[in-house]
């Protein structure tokens, strides 16, 4: 503080240098150079490329003679370029050389000096500007990384969170999707809601094991696969059947799985046909009632035989919510105890946003609210939630 009331500005750390450079005389004067003209370099020489390695990660910029003993003209660049693309650097060639720095720039060195025809002061000049140019260079391919991930992101979030096709306007339908640990990355979580020709209205929840692109990836050729086979109006074990034909097809792992959950709604809006597939149960609320839908449990998709897909009919009654979810939203922690917050918890959340009035996305949002508070944060795990609701 009192430093920066007096003017006095601390004077910047100086630029960590290597010089490769074999010639004892060389290297001299490129020392002498630098120390004549004052310039706030930490310079340190090696005479090869295969000792520069061991040094080359702790520096801001490399002075890279193209006359080395083990390297044959710009093979030396290309290797920093390939192992420590962070690093600038500046070629230095002899006067017969001059068009292997030229060549040097193109492929991507920051400068080139001639060897004999620089003063100290333009060979400060030369570094500072390369590390800065460096600096440049990174930050925009930092930018363009980033532009890639979030189109692949904006990809990835089409494929997974699809706009529900439900013609029925007495259904209502409302979604909520959350990636676990603070990702920006989708994880495998994945839904979907479609009304068919014949009146049914098919509603999914899937949750791909693992998280990243990979698992994304399968969640959205599980969920189009899903989508296809249900708009071609085949029976639902059919449709399962190929889901996990396209999962067993598409994973990269052997011992990759998804849970997923499928409820079809019959045309009268009073019944239902559940699969549950290593899937935690829906919840059917009605008025200030809220139970579990219960229905026979298989083993996860990718494991086991893929042929065979039990599944229950329940009864929904003629005013009703469902409410169908990944496990995130229930294994997160209730507050300091050990324990999970699991489906009874879940139900006692959704108990008190009904007390409270709520609906739809009130409701959802409150459940939503209220489970990160008890977990303490957000959540580890994904998330994906569907609210069917009638009358």
């Amino acid at each position: 503080m009192v430093g920066a009331l007096s003017g006095v500005r601390e004077k910047p750390a100086p630029t960590r240098v290597l010089l490769i450079e074999d010639d004892d005389g060389d290297a001299f004067l490129v020392e002498e150079l630098l120390l004549e003209s004052g310039a706030a370099v930490d310079l340190h020489r090696v005479r090869s490329l295969t000792e520069a390695k061991a040094a080359v990660p702790d520096v801001a910029c490399v002075l890279l003679d193209l006359g080395l003993p083990d390297t044959h003209e710009l093979a030396g660049l290309r290797w920093l370029q390939e192992n420590v693309p962070s690093v600038a650097v500046v070629v230095l060639t002899g006067l017969a050389d001059e068009h292997l720095g030229e060549e040097a720039v193109r492929l991507g060195a920051q400068d080139y000096l001639v060897k004999g025809q620089v003063d100290g002061h333009l060979l400060d000049r030369v570094i500072r500007y390369a590390v800065e140019r460096e600096r440049s260079d990174s930050l925009q391919r930092q930018l363009r990384a980033a532009q890639i991930y979030a189109e692949e992101n904006g990809r990835l979030e089409r494929g997974l969170l699809p706009t529900p096709l439900v013609a029925d306007e007495g259904l209502r339908v409302t979604t909520r999707y959350s990636p676990g640990g603070q990702r920006l990355l989708l994880g495998g979580d994945f839904y979907d809601v479609v009304q068919t020709a014949d009146g049914y209205v098919h509603a999914v929840v899937g949750d791909v094991c693992g998280h990243g692109p990979d698992e994304a990836a399968l969640g959205v050729s599980m969920r189009v696969a899903w989508r296809t086979m249900v708009l071609s109006t085949r029976p639902s074990t059919e449709v399962l059947s190929v889901v996990n034909q396209v999962f067993t097809h598409e994973r990269y792992k052997s011992n990759l799985f998804t849970t997923l959950c499928m409820l079809s709604i019959d045309p009268s809006r009073t019944a239902g046909t559940l699969h549950l597939v290593g899937h935690p149960p829906p919840l059917l609320i009605t008025g200030s009632d809220v139970r579990e839908l219960k229905a026979p449990v298989r083993t996860p998709v990718g494991v086991g035989d893929g042929s065979r897909w039990p599944s229950c009919d329940v009864e929904l009654g003629d005013r009703w919510t469902v409410l169908m979810y990944t496990d995130g939203l229930i294994e997160g922690r209730v507050r300091d105890e050990r324990r999970r917050l699991d489906v009874d918890g879940l139900i006692e959340l959704v108990q008190d946003g009904i007390a409270a009035g709520l609906q739809d996305e009130g409701l959802l949002d409150h459940v939503i609210s209220e489970v990160r508070e008890l977990n303490g944060g957000d959540l580890d795990d994904d998330m994906a939630v569907v609210a069917l609701s009638n009358g």
